[in-house]
């Protein structure tokens, strides 16, 4: 008996830390997805943060059953998530330890592959996928997939500066004596953000790093959750001051380590990623919290310097940062939003400077825009405008792309692919190839769309892709700017020989891109009139 105990124990190496604050809705599923990793898992340790909706009772039922799951009962909510993971930490008796939340999972096999990573490297940390679900549709992204493409073992973090990327605590696995060793722990309190510092703080100390190409964590994101996650919740401006605070706080913790490399990937990462996130979202937000949000930006952006902004000066994240850093409003919002689009789109007008440079804008010489005239063409920020007219006797979708101070005459555009792919699972129908004609200064392309394929799997919403193919066989995958002038936008009744009838929705989405919501049938017309009038009501 106590042989097979010990073995249980050599083999049971990890600890689940578990944090939750009134979710009992879905603690229960968090915990049983860690327990049910198998033997590998010692122990599990549910941290609830001062919850008052049952969560505490309903984790003591559990553990009344399950002699690995302990519970920890914070009295007094800390305001944030790092307290109970701290907390949690220092109750691990275990030689390796995870992190998750409440209103996640762990997949099957996510220890046993972490772990046998980190023991066959003899790693301090092991890392892997991490996918986000949107529910409730299912779809899944996957998050920093360039990271985990292949098995890797990186035996300093700047031989790889792409892991500052990736600030997840929680599709990791930690040696927990590394953390301690290292004095390793999160922010506490009301700390947003605090698994950026966290990182930072792992990085820092220059851990030798297994990567792994597994889905090691599903990352929950239910956008209609009546209490948003962090992430999510960015509505006021003062989440936006916690997360320039959190990449303040990580670029110092890296350059004092003396990862230098790192702390700059780290300022980096915040203009390609970050800043561009959030000015996507600009524009819908009130005067007074774009003054704020853009005087919070300046600051943040006056620390960098020369080297900084040196570094591939023609990317949209540094070219927006220059823009905002030179003007002391906000202005050119719907530009800088399309800049801030993935892949990012460079809408007219194409100013140049006296001596005939590129320029952001007559009234902005200063903001350069010479490297786009070396950009390889398929990294060019390309701008297509798209027109869609549903009508009866067939739908026509309408594309123009603009010309980039030369580059795309001399590239010499052919034939735009054109597809349709949809919200949910990713599917594409309706591709179709045609011919970009010149005209003017630009090149135009036009084709139909097939109303009843993107009708045929139901109600769904589906955006707009397209891939520009030039004369030496160099293409670009681009997303088109949805045209708003003379009704393009409006909502159309459609007939089909194939449904009765398709409800037609052209819209724009934050990065301002042209999608389309279509529902066939007149069920589901009735359904999408049902759904606008309750959010009437409400």
């Amino acid at each position: 008996m106590h042989a097979a105990m010990n073995a249980v124990m050599r083999d049971s190496q990890v600890a689940v830390v578990v944090i939750g604050y009134d979710d009992a809705a879905h603690v229960a599923d968090a915990v049983r997805s860690a327990l049910a990793q198998g033997p590998a898992v010692r122990e599990v340790v549910a941290v609830d943060d001062g919850s008052a909706d049952g969560s505490a009772g309903l984790l003591d039922r559990l553990a009344a059953s399950e002699p690995r799951l302990k519970v920890i009962r914070r009295r007094v909510n800390s305001g944030g998530c790092g307290t109970p993971r701290n907390t949690g930490l220092d109750a691990v008796t275990s030689p390796y330890v995870m992190f998750l939340d409440s209103d996640d999972v762990l997949p099957p096999g996510a220890v046993d592959a972490l772990l046998a990573a980190a023991q066959g490297a003899g790693a301090e940390v092991a890392s892997g996928l991490c996918v986000r679900r949107e529910l409730p549709s299912g779809r899944e992204v996957p998050w920093q997939p360039r990271l985990y493409a292949l098995h890797a073992v990186v035996p300093h973090p700047a031989r790889r500066p792409r892991l500052v990327h990736d600030t997840l605590c929680v599709n990791k696995l930690y040696r927990t004596g590394f953390l301690r060793e290292h004095g390793i722990r999160f922010p506490e309190g009301r700390f947003p953000y605090e698994d950026v510092v966290f990182t930072a703080r792992v990085l820092a100390a220059d851990p030798r790093i297994a990567l792994v190409p597994d889905r090691v964590y599903v990352w929950h994101v239910r956008r209609s959750a009546e209490r948003l996650s962090i992430s999510l919740d960015r509505a006021g401006v003062a989440n936006w001051r916690a997360r320039t605070e959190a990449c303040r706080q990580a670029y110092e913790i890296l350059l004092g380590a003396g990862q230098k490399e790192l702390a700059r990937a780290a300022r980096a990462k915040f203009l390609d990623h970050d800043l561009r996130m959030y000015l996507r979202e600009l524009g819908l937000r009130d005067a007074p919290y774009q003054r704020a949000w853009w005087e919070l930006t300046r600051a943040y952006l006056a620390e960098y310097d020369a080297d900084d902004w040196a570094r591939d000066p023609a990317a949209p994240g540094r070219l927006a940062g220059r823009v905002v850093l030179a003007c002391p409003e906000p202005r050119d919002l719907p530009r800088l939003r399309e800049l801030a689009a993935r892949p990012a789109r460079l809408r007219p007008p194409y100013a140049r400077a006296a001596d005939g440079t590129p320029v952001w804008s007559e009234d902005l010489p200063q903001i350069s825009l010479e490297p786009l005239l070396t950009r390889p063409v398929r990294e060019l920020p390309l701008a297509v405008d798209a027109a869609l007219r549903p009508r009866a006797r067939g739908t026509r979708l309408r594309l123009r792309l603009h010309e980039l101070y030369g580059r795309v005459a001399r590239a010499e555009p052919e034939t735009v692919e054109v597809e349709w792919r949809h919200r949910d699972d990713g599917t594409v129908v309706a591709r179709r190839t045609t011919a970009l004609v010149p005209s003017a200064g630009s090149w135009s392309a036009e084709t139909a769309v097939d109303l009843a394929a993107l009708a045929a799997p139901g109600a769904g919403t589906w955006d707009l892709r397209l891939r520009l193919r030039f004369r030496d066989g160099v293409s670009r995958e681009v997303t088109a700017h949805a045209l708003t002038s003379a009704g393009l936008l409006r909502r159309r009744a459609v007939p089909s020989a194939r449904h009765g009838v398709v409800l037609v929705q052209p819209y724009t989405t934050h990065s301002g891109a042209l999608a389309l919501r279509v529902a066939p049938g007149v069920r589901g017309v009735l359904s999408v009139a049902r759904g606008r009038l309750r959010r009437l009501l409400h």
